[in-house]
């Protein structure tokens, strides 16, 4: 068997998820093929041939690609996917977008959302926002699966697979990339960040996100919140971890006013170390954190910052 891993990127810098998909792909099969799409993205093909397990990478340079189009990306997978058995992709906005149109093209069912790999027909995925967990068997001739990145470790780098250039171009004459609007922060990003500090709406106003910036700062850490934050206009949408927005697994995942929604817990229950600082001593989000801070966190985060 041999598997296709779609490669997370910014056509200059490999993305983490795709080493973990790299991971999760080598409980599958020995034969791993890492398809990197974009344009001018050299350096990328560069990078995944550096991961360990990957036994050659496949860089198709187009600015058909320069933008990651659903419709294109889907299409290029498409017409390569008759030599692979499972075609692997990140369970993040990209991956949700293009891997379905993959999977109806290819007239086979798609598994969403693994968690765990039980063999190479056999998957574990979790339900009504992580409540339950279901294992699903898959007899599809080609299995499409989007993989939740944070369940999986990253493989080592050292690797020197060889890169061969495709001439493939799909390009969907219906649909044009017209503009984007990226948010522009000197922190690391979300979903990759080792620390993430995140406030709810015991945070009261956008502008008191500013206690969590500067712990933030001190920690090197990423900025996040609760949906019910971001509802109540205090932050931007890009910001929020939950089902519904960024699932992360950071090493440390501070969660300031956040009651505990198991909508926001589905997002950020498989941090290594979960600390919670709260009023309400009765609120869910103590019954998975590691340690439980109860107080007024206008008093404890100037404290924290100060001790820090």
């Amino acid at each position: 068997m041999t598997v296709l891993v779609y490669a997370e990127h910014d056509n200059s810098q490999l993305k983490a998820d795709t080493a973990k998909l790299v991971s999760a792909a080598s409980q599958l099969a020995d034969d791993i093929h890492v398809l990197v799409a974009g344009e001018h993205c050299a350096q990328v093909a560069s990078q995944a041939a550096e991961l360990k397990g990957v036994t050659r990478v496949l860089q198709v340079n187009h600015s058909a690609y320069a933008h990651q189009l659903a419709e294109n990306c889907a299409q290029l997978v498409v017409s390569i996917a008759k030599d692979y058995s499972h075609i692997l992709a990140a369970a993040t906005t990209g991956g949700k977008n293009f891997m379905p149109r993959v999977a109806a093209l290819l007239d086979v069912a798609q598994i969403s959302d693994i968690i765990q790999i039980e063999n190479s027909a056999t998957f574990v995925r979790p339900i009504y926002a992580g409540n339950a967990i279901a294992t699903v068997s898959c007899n599809e001739p080609i299995k499409i699966l989007t993989i939740r990145s944070a369940a999986f470790d990253a493989v080592e780098t050292g690797n020197n697979a060889p890169v061969e250039t495709l001439d493939v171009i799909k390009e969907d004459p219906r649909v044009r990339f017209d503009s984007e609007q990226l948010t522009v922060s000197e922190r690391p990003e979300l979903t990759a960040a080792e620390v993430v500090i995140s406030g709810g709406r015991g945070m009261q106003n956008g502008e008191n996100f500013a206690l969590l910036e500067a712990i933030a700062d001190k920690l090197g850490a990423a900025v996040g919140a609760s949906r019910a934050a971001v509802d109540a206009g205090f932050v931007p949408n890009d910001m929020q971890v939950g089902q519904t927005g960024k699932i992360v697994a950071p090493q440390l995942y501070i969660a300031v006013g956040i009651s505990g929604a198991i909508q926001h817990l589905a997002g950020m229950k498989d941090s290594k170390i979960i600390v919670a600082i709260n009023k309400d001593e009765d609120a869910p989000i103590f019954q998975v954190a590691d340690y439980g801070l109860v107080g007024d966190l206008f008093e404890i985060l100037p404290e924290l910052e100060k001790a820090l």
